[in-house]
This record gives structure tokens, C-alpha cells and sequence, in this order.
């Protein structure tokens, strides 16, 4: 049961610098959408009206909805929500079999349940549902004082690991998937995985690339893979998403275009997936290195400051919920501006708390959160 006196250990620091980020993406959406310029259009009435301001008042409004769940989920002793994983769980795999069947398809990829007015992506709940799921198979483990010295020992973890991610494979949706492989070992590793096995899961990887490549991945898949070694090799098709991306980035230079420059690179287009996948392109264009730098340093801080509560949680479960959560995020992180300047592949991974879209962002803030649960649970509290 929630007391009012473990407010005081609330991690406002966390809170803010989420705050600021989305701050960023809500600047990023708002040129992003914004209408390219038409005519004798010069003042600053008209350069207003071009905002398009629909996609910025829905990622306020999910950003609100994910606030709500954010503080319904701190009021939860985290061991009550950790009892209550297994149903988490299989609510998931039960959502991600529908997607499977009657999903929504875009993008080349059935991952959305239509809902109507809005969709959901089942694939970004079930990162919370795993996290909570394997903290509870791993912390009893630790906490027996055996941990995961053999490779049967790792059996509970793979199988409940192995499920969602078919799934999600077959969507097919090989990003997210990749996400489920590092908040795995993640947590593996906090959880005192022996090297032997982590230098053998690593040659095992390396082993059956041949084998994922030609019977797992599509062409576009391969094609992407390929274009991400040599993105001159595909100018006009594959190639073209990133060459675009990191002309914008580059065009942005040290101070960026402003927000009210007319017919910017994203604003005509040559950007795509301009306010969810790329967003990061779009907000640099506009506010330049200094501008992407700040991200990248808020990013950071979020990152060092989750490590940081890990660190202090009082069991082995908080702390391995907070790792699975920042293990999550800095592959997003990672990956998401790595694709966008060339750096990865394009995967289709949002980038946290700025990408547009409800799932990504409820699921964010949802595992912050449980971060801020745990943190606020560190000690025992003296009434």
C-alpha cells in the first residue's frame, strides 16, 4: 500500500530530465508536421499557421496518459507488481497472437491491434511484462546464491524469452526482437551470468549468422543490412532513407535552421518517417549540433542517473527491474541516433520520450515508473 511519506525518496531528477527530452520531441513533431510554405506566405502569422499542431497535442496527450500510469505504477510495491508478472505476461503473448492473426499491417510489418480511433503495439508492452517476468526468475536465483553458472541454468530465462520473440519475429519486426536480446543479457549480466557462457552465447551468435541471413531475414531486411555497410550502394532506393537523414543533420550545422525556417528538408519530405523514426534528423536540422548535443547529453544523464538507482535499490529484484529498464533504453538511444546518422541499421526503433506514438510512449513511461518505484522503496522509510 502507497504512504505519503515515500514521496520524499521520489526521484524528481528522473522525472525532469524525461520532461526535458520530451520537451525536445514536442519542438522535433511541431517542425517535423509542419506545412512546407506556398506562395506569397512571408509573415510571421503565416509561418505560424503552417504548424500542424494535431500530432504535437496527441504526444502531450499520450505523454499525460503515460504521467497517470507512471504514478498508478509507483503507488504499487514493486514485489506486488513482480507477483503479478505471469499475467502480465501471457496477456501480452495473448495480444501478440492476435497480432499474428488479425494485426494491423504496416510498414511492411503486422505489429498494431486496430482499435479504431487509435492503435496499439503489443510488442512494446511485452518489454515490461519480460523485465518484470525474468527480475523474478533471476533475483530468486542470485538470491539462492547459485546464479547462472551453467547453461541449464539459463533454460527459465530462454523460455521465457524464446515466446514473445517469435512473435514478434514473425510480425516481422527484427528491431524490437533485438531489444528483447539485450534486455536479456542486461540483466544476465547484473545477475552474474559466468563469462564462459556469455563468451559462449557470443560465439554461438557469430555461428549462426549464415544461417539467420538466409532463412530469417527478407530482402528488404538484407537489403537494409547491406545499404547500412555502403549506403552509396543504393542511392535512390534502399540507401536513400539515410543519406537523406544525415544531409538534413549535416544541414542543421552548428546552430541549426530555427524552428520558423520555411521548406526545410523534413518540411518538403526528403526525410521520412520524419516525426517518429527519424525524429532526431528533424530536430537537429532545426536546432543544430548544439541542439543534438543537449539531446544526446540528456540522454546520458537519464542513462547514468538510472545506473545510479540501480545501484542503491535495496534487493536484487529492484535492481535488476532497473537495469532490464535502462538496458532497454540505451539500445533505443543507441541504435535510434546511430541509424540516423549512418552509424546502424534502420530498424524501425522510436527513439524514447521524442518519437510520435502512443505505445512507445506509454511503455516508457510505464518502466520509469517501475525505476521510480523501486527508488522510492530503497530504504525502509521511519514514520
Amino acid at each position: 500500500m502507497f504512504k505519503k511519506k515515500l514521496i520524499r525518496n521520489f526521484d524528481f531528477v528522473t522525472l525532469l530530465l524525461i520532461m526535458m527530452i520530451t520537451c525536445f520531441g514536442l519542438v522535433g513533431i511541431s517542425v517535423a508536421m509542419r506545412s512546407p510554405v506556398e506562395g506569397t506566405e512571408e509573415g510571421l502569422l503565416d509561418v505560424i499557421e503552417n504548424f500542424d499542431m494535431y500530432h504535437v497535442r496527441l504526444h502531450l496527450l499520450w505523454f499525460a496518459a503515460g504521467l497517470i500510469g507512471m504514478l498508478i505504477v509507483v503507488s504499487i510495491d514493486y514485489h506486488m507488481l513482480v507477483d503479478l508478472s505471469p499475467y502480465m505476461y501471457w496477456a501480452v503473448i495473448g495480444m501478440l497472437l492476435y497480432v499474428s492473426y488479425k494485426g494491423h499491417v504496416a510498414g511492411n510489418a503486422r505489429s498494431w491491434i486496430d482499435f479504431g480511433s487509435f492503435y496499439i503495439q503489443p510488442s512494446e508492452f511485452a518489454k515490461i511484462a519480460l523485465i518484470l517476468t525474468l527480475a523474478k526468475v533471476m533475483a530468486k536465483k542470485k538470491d539462492e546464491g547459485e546464479g547462472f553458472l551453467r547453461v541449464r541454468d539459463l533454460f527459465p530465462v530462454f523460455l521465457q524469452l524464446v515466446i514473445p520473440m517469435a512473435l514478434i519475429i514473425d510480425q516481422p519486426d527484427f528491431g524490437t526482437a533485438m531489444v528483447f536480446i539485450v534486455i536479456v543479457f542486461g540483466m544476465l549480466f547484473a545477475a552474474g551470468i559466468s563469462y564462459k557462457i556469455l563468451l559462449g552465447a557470443a560465439g554461438a551468435a557469430v555461428a549462426v549468422i549464415p544461417v539467420a541471413w538466409n532463412m530469417l531475414l527478407s530482402d528488404v531486411q538484407k537489403n537494409r543490412i547491406l545499404v547500412f555497410l555502403n549506403p552509396g550502394m543504393d542511392p535512390m532506393g534502399t540507401g536513400y532513407h539515410v543519406i537523406q537523414s544525415m544531409i538534413a543533420i549535416g544541414s542543421g550545422r552548428m546552430y541549426g535552421k530555427g524552428i520558423l525556417t520555411d521548406n526545410t528538408l523534413s518540411q518538403l519530405n526528403f526525410v521520412p518517417a520524419k516525426n517518429t523514426d527519424f525524429i532526431f534528423s528533424v530536430t537537429v536540422e532545426a536546432l543544430g549540433f548544439v541542439g543534438g548535443a543537449i539531446i544526446i547529453v540528456l540522454y546520458l544523464l537519464l542513462i547514468l542517473r538510472t545506473i545510479y538507482l540501480a545501484s542503491k535499490a535495496k534487493d536484487t529484484l529492484g535492481s535488476l527491474i532497473i537495469i532490464g529498464v535502462v538496458s532497454m533504453i540505451i539500445f533505443h538511444v543507441f541504435e535510434n541516433i546511430g541509424m540516423t546518422m549512418g552509424l546502424m541499421p534502420v530498424t524501425g526503433i522510436p527513439l524514447p520520450f521524442m518519437s510520435y506514438g502512443g505505445s512507445s510512449m506509454l511503455t516508457n513511461m510505464f518502466a520509469y515508473g517501475l525505476v521510480l518505484n523501486v527508488a522510492m522503496r530503497r530504504q525502509k522509510i521511519r514514520f
